[in-house]
């Protein structure tokens, strides 16, 4: 066992789970992720692998089938299966971030007909909130949902779904004025529908379609796709907790605690990275002597190192501080900024130590180079981080003059 990024305070449990999810990802993810990801294949029997060690439950309680088990639990793995390969912590992820919204946020109903069935991996989530014109800016959603007696009609076109073909349940926001009068601030105005489709691509059912998989430039495997409503018609007890107008909250709150596993993954991709950095370094002669030996090349060794050491503390702290039950986006958003852009810089580094190998598609590096920037964009840029923890800051440290 690798002696950076070590998690202290772990239970028996815990320490069980992420380990035998290690184990899963060096004998079943490391050997065969590269080739999947050239053919941009999805990983159907890696998949199946999660399933029956129950991490598609890791979280959900255990009245509802799961294991029950904390975000830092759950973090942790993450980290395991984004060293392995990150697109499929990407699957892991997005079925996370809705069935915790339904354990926070749903009605009993919704959670004794949804959580079972995805504890089990039986349905699998996604969520969807962006648009092809509006970026981080959630407020300007512009899809629409219209009462229409016991049913709500669903318009728009929705953007960058991460599971959007194989996924079915997705709970998508829309605009929804039923209720809130003209000049309501536009997050009062939203609403969190849960909608069940068929998996795959083309009209998955009636004014609901999957045109296709985005051909994306890393990231591979994964299906991420436009979802596109015309005419949806989605039950009214399909609606997210029962109430309208609560959906920005409900997704916010879904995206904290996935922004604590944008920065599980930047961690696991990191300390990949620096594995086949120093590995590399080792190997690699010039001047008569390993590289590794060359003063340049340890002190880049040292830096990447620290970086990973310090991100790991980073994310610990933020899952720490959710399961807690404080308020933890100060955190949460330090630590998916912090993660992702020492990633980069890691991975950046192995490549360099790499040399001329590293643009080599035969050597591992070249993914994790490809895969890297999706984490500076992925559950809101670098620059939406800084400014929530900016805003957070000044909250903290308000002057009182």
């Amino acid at each position: 066992m690798s002696r950076l990024a070590q998690t202290h305070g772990l239970t028996d449990v815990q320490q069980e789970i992420v380990s035998t999810v290690r184990d899963f990802v060096d004998k079943e993810i490391i050997p065969v992720a590269t080739e999947l990801e050239h053919r941009d294949e999805y990983p159907q029997q890696i998949v199946d692998g999660l399933k029956e060690l129950g991490l598609f439950g890791l979280m959900i309680p255990e009245e509802y089938g799961g294991l029950g088990e904390s975000l830092l639990t759950y973090a942790l793995c993450v980290e395991e299966i984004a060293r392995g390969w990150m697109s499929v912590s990407g699957i892991i992820n997005t079925h996370f971030i809705v069935a915790y919204m339904l354990k926070q946020h749903g009605t009993r109903e919704q959670k004794d007909h949804f959580l079972p069935r995805m504890a089990l991996g039986e349905v699998r989530g996604a969520f969807s909130m962006s648009e092809p014109a509006l970026g981080s800016d959630v407020s300007a959603i512009t899809s629409k949902a219209v009462r229409d007696g016991e049913e709500y009609v669903l318009t728009g076109q929705k953007m960058w779904l991460t599971n959007g073909g194989t996924s079915s349940l997705v709970a998508v926001l829309v605009r929804s004025d039923e209720g809130h009068p003209e000049g309501t601030a536009p997050h009062r105005s939203m609403t969190t529908f849960l909608v069940e489709k068929e998996p795959g691509f083309g009209e998955v059912r009636p004014g609901l379609t999957i045109p296709g998989k985005i051909d994306k430039m890393g990231y591979k495997g994964v299906d991420t796709t436009e979802l596109i409503m015309d005419g949806l018609r989605v039950p009214a007890d399909r609606v997210l907790g029962g109430v309208t107008g609560r959906g920005f909250y409900q997704m916010m709150d879904g995206v904290e605690v996935g922004r604590v596993n944008v920065a599980a993954r930047g961690c696991g991709v990191a300390q990949r990275a620096f594995e086949l950095g120093v590995r590399y370094a080792q190997q690699r002669h010039t001047f008569g002597k390993p590289i590794a030996q060359h003063q340049a090349i340890q002190f880049k060794l040292a830096e990447m190192a620290t970086k990973v050491e310090a991100a790991h503390a980073m994310m610990v702290n933020a899952a720490r501080k959710k399961d807690s039950g404080q308020r933890n986006d100060l955190e949460a958003g330090m630590a998916k900024y912090l993660a992702s852009e020492y990633c980069k810089e890691v991975v950046e580094d192995a490549f360099r130590i790499h040399g001329g190998y590293g643009f080599s598609k035969e050597y591992e590096i070249e993914r994790l180079y490809r895969e890297a920037p999706m984490l500076l964009i992925g559950e809101g840029t670098a620059e939406i981080q800084k400014m929530i923890i900016g805003r957070r800051l000044l909250e903290e440290y308000r002057f009182q003059g």
